[in-house]
C-alpha cells in the first residue's frame, strides 16, 4: 500500500486526492520550456465539469433571489421602506452568493458521494448570515430579523435541496457511463482488486474502471464479480498506458518496492494528460475519518487519533436516538393494528416475537419484532443448519420454510423491525448501529469482531444499506468495525436516508 511520504491527504471516502498540477509555462532566463499539451479525454472532463458547474450557479443565484423576496416581502408586509428592503436584497443576496463561491462548494472535487458539499453550503450560508447579522447589530438594523428568521432557513432548505437534486442527477448519469472518470488502478494484485470490487460498477463515487497495471509481475486481467478488467503496461509505463486508455485518473493502491519517488515521478508525467491521482490506503477502511495530516518539520506525518466511546457525541447520538424513536413509533402505532391483524390470520401465535440479544458491552436485552416466522421456528433450525445460506455465523435461507406469508412480506419490507423503535427508546439500542447479535454468535467471536459491541446495536447500520444477507462474513464485519469507529451524526442521517430508501427498493433481504 502508499507509504506515509506519499500521502499528502486523507479524504474521509478512504483516498488521498492530489490534483495534478496544471500545465503551466515556465520561462528560466536561459530557455522557454513549453507545457505539456492537455489531452482530449482531460478537456473532455473538464468541459463537463464546467458546464455541471454552471447548472449550480444558476440554481443557487435563483435560490438566493427567492429567499431574498421572501424577506423583501415580509419587510414590506412590517413597514420596511422600498429602498430599505431593496438594499438589504441585494447586500444579502450578493454576500450569501460569493461566500458559496469563497468556500468552493461549487469545486468539481465534490462532484463525489461524500456530505462534504452540503457541509460546505451550510457553513457558507451560517458565515453569510453571521456577517450580516453582526452589521445589523453595529448599524442598528432592526428591519434585518425577517432575513435571519425567514431568509435563512428557507434558502439553506432550498440549497440543499436543489444540491441534493443535482446529485442525484449526476448519480443517474453515472450509472449509464456518462460524466464518470474513466479510470486506471495501479498496484499489487490483490491490492487492485480490492479497490476495483469496491469502485465496480459505477456509483455515486463516479470512477469507471477502465484497466489496470499491476506491479507485481503478474499479468492476467484482473476479475472482479464476473467483470473483467484488462492488464495493460508495468511500473515504467503507467502515464502511457492511461494516455492510451483515455483514462483522467490514476488510482495507486500500492506502490512498487524500493522506488520511494514513484508517486512524485509520475504525477509529473501525467500533467496534462489526467486531472486526479489518487493514493488508496486500506488504513483509512477503519480509521478514515479519525486521520489527519501533519507536516512537521517538513516530515509528512498522518495522525490517527484514538477513538473513545464515552463523552458529548455519545450524549448527542443518543438525544438523536430519543427523538427519532419518538417521532417512529406515531405512526408505527397507527399502523400496528393491521399488521396485527395479518399475522393473526396468517398463522396461530402471538403478534410479537421476543429474542435475546447482546447489546453495548456484552449486555443483554429483549429484542423484539413482529412475529414473521412460525411458532416453531426454533425447534425446526437443527434441521435446517445444513442449508444455511448465511454469512460465517448468521443462519439465514431465502427460501426458509419457517418464515410465513405476511412474514416474507414483512421482512422483504423490513415492517418485522418496526417495533425496536421502542428498544431505542428505552436505550438497549440505537437507531444506527452495528447489528445485534445473538448469544450464541458472541461466543464464537474472536479479540477483533468483539469491538462490534463497544456501542449499541442498531436497527440499521453499513450492513443493512449494503447488501445485508449478501453480504460475506468478512465484509459485514469490515463494515460493522469501520462504523464502530468512525460513526458521526451525520453519517447516521445519511444512513437513515440510505435505510428509507433501501426500503423501497430492497435489496439481500430475506
Amino acid at each position: 500500500m502508499t507509504s506515509v511520504e506519499d500521502a499528502l491527504s486523507i479524504a474521509r471516502t478512504g483516498s488521498v486526492f492530489l490534483p495534478v498540477a496544471a500545465p503551466r509555462a515556465v520561462k528560466p532566463a536561459s530557455r522557454t520550456v513549453v507545457a505539456p499539451r492537455v489531452s482530449a479525454t482531460l478537456e473532455r472532463r473538464r468541459q463537463w465539469e464546467r458546464r455541471y458547474r454552471m447548472r449550480l450557479r444558476i440554481t443557487d443565484a435563483a435560490v438566493i433571489l427567492f429567499a431574498v423576496g421572501a424577506t423583501a416581502a415580509i419587510q414590506l408586509m412590517l413597514g420596511s421602506a422600498g429602498e430599505e428592503a431593496l438594499r438589504d436584497g441585494v447586500l444579502l443576496g450578493s454576500l450569501w452568493y460569493l461566500t458559496l463561491s469563497a468556500l468552493h462548494t461549487r469545486d468539481a472535487a465534490l462532484f463525489r458521494a461524500s456530505a462534504t458539499e452540503y457541509r460546505g453550503v451550510v457553513h457558507a450560508s451560517g458565515l453569510a448570515f453571521g456577517i450580516i447579522a453582526m452589521v445589523s447589530v453595529v448599524l442598528g438594523w432592526q428591519h434585518m430579523q425577517p432575513a435571519l428568521l425567514v431568509g435563512l432557513p428557507a434558502g439553506l432548505l432550498a440549497l440543499l435541496i436543489t444540491r441534493w437534486a443535482w446529485r442525484n442527477w449526476l448519480g443517474a448519469q453515472r450509472a449509464h457511463g456518462r460524466f464518470a472518470s474513466r479510470t486506471l488502478v495501479v498496484g499489487n494484485k490483490d491490492d487492485v482488486e480490492y479497490v476495483v470490487r469496491t469502485l465496480h460498477p459505477i456509483g455515486a463515487s463516479g470512477y469507471q474502471v477502465v484497466g489496470a497495471t499491476l506491479l507485481d509481475g503478474n499479468a492476467r486481467d484482473v476479475e472482479v464479480d464476473g467483470a473483467r478488467f484488462p492488464v495493460l503496461g508495468n511500473v515504467n509505463t503507467v502515464a502511457s498506458v492511461a494516455a492510451e486508455l483515455g483514462a483522467d485518473t490514476i488510482i495507486v493502491a500500492s506502490r512498487p518496492e524500493g522506488e520511494p519517488e514513484f508517486i512524485k515521478q509520475l504525477s509529473w508525467q501525467l500533467e496534462g494528460t489526467a486531472s486526479e491521482l489518487v493514493l488508496s490506503s486500506r488504513l483509512t477502511d477503519v480509521a478514515g475519518p479519525r486521520i489527519s495530516f501533519a507536516p512537521v518539520e517538513g516530515l509528512p506525518l498522518i495522525q490517527v487519533e484514538i477513538p473513545t466511546y464515552e463523552g458529548g457525541r455519545h450524549l448527542l447520538k443518543r438525544a438523536l436516538d430519543i427523538v427519532v424513536a419518538a417521532v417512529a413509533l406515531i405512526p408505527i402505532a397507527l399502523v400496528s393494528p393491521i399488521i396485527a391483524l395479518l399475522i393473526k390470520l396468517d398463522s396461530p401465535g402471538p403478534v410479537f416475537f421476543f429474542q435475546e440479544r447482546v447489546g453495548r458491552d456484552g449486555r443483554r436485552f429483549k429484542m423484539v419484532k413482529f412475529r414473521s416466522m412460525k411458532t416453531d421456528a426454533e425447534q425446526q433450525l437443527a434441521a435446517l443448519k445444513e442449508q444455511n445460506e448465511g454469512a460465517g455465523l448468521l443462519f439465514k435461507m431465502k427460501d426458509d420454510p419457517r418464515v410465513t406469508r405476511v412474514g416474507k412480506v414483512l421482512r422483504k419490507l423490513s415492517l418485522d423491525e418496526l417495533p425496536q423503535f421502542w428498544n431505542v427508546l428505552i436505550g438497549d439500542m440505537s437507531v444506527v448501529g452495528p447489528r445485534p447479535p445473538l448469544p450464541s454468535e458472541v461466543t464464537a467471536y474472536d479479540g477483533t469482531v468483539f469491538r462490534r459491541l463497544y456501542i449499541k446495536p442498531g436497527i440499521t447500520g453499513l450492513w443493512q444499506v449494503s447488501g445485508r444477507s449478501d453480504l460475506s462474513w468478512d465484509e459485514s464485519v469490515r463494515l460493522d468495525l469501520r462504523y464502530v469507529e468512525n460513526w458521526s451524526v451525520m453519517s447516521d442521517l445519511q444512513i437513515m436516508w440510505r435505510t428509507a430508501k433501501v426500503m423501497v427498493q430492497p435489496s439481500g433481504a430475506y
